[in-house]
């Protein structure tokens, strides 16, 4: 698990790919746990509760005022979609 002062310091769209990156490695390990490949069940909370602190710092920068151009959050809606449908 990263320790939260790593996640702190990270800017708003690193923080964006990185949330992306777990959801997707969740994903995958959902599909992994469905199939029965699964050797250590508990990382499952370990990629949510990572994934919610992720949320947590990307929230506090948005009400800090210190997001990206419009274009990156675009990117990031869009690979929000991907993520959905595979």
């Amino acid at each position: 698990m990263v320790k939260k002062k790593e996640n702190k310091e990270l800017t708003y769209s690193e923080l964006l790919v990185k949330r992306n990156e777990l959801k997707k490695k969740y994903m995958e390990f959902r599909f992994q746990k469905i199939n029965g490949h699964v050797e250590n069940p508990l990382l499952a909370r370990t990629y949510r509760r990572e994934i919610a602190a992720l949320n947590t710092f990307i929230r506090q920068k948005e009400l800090a005022g210190q997001t990206v151009a419009p274009a990156l959050e675009k990117a990031a809606g869009q690979a929000k979609q991907e993520a959905r449908h595979g």
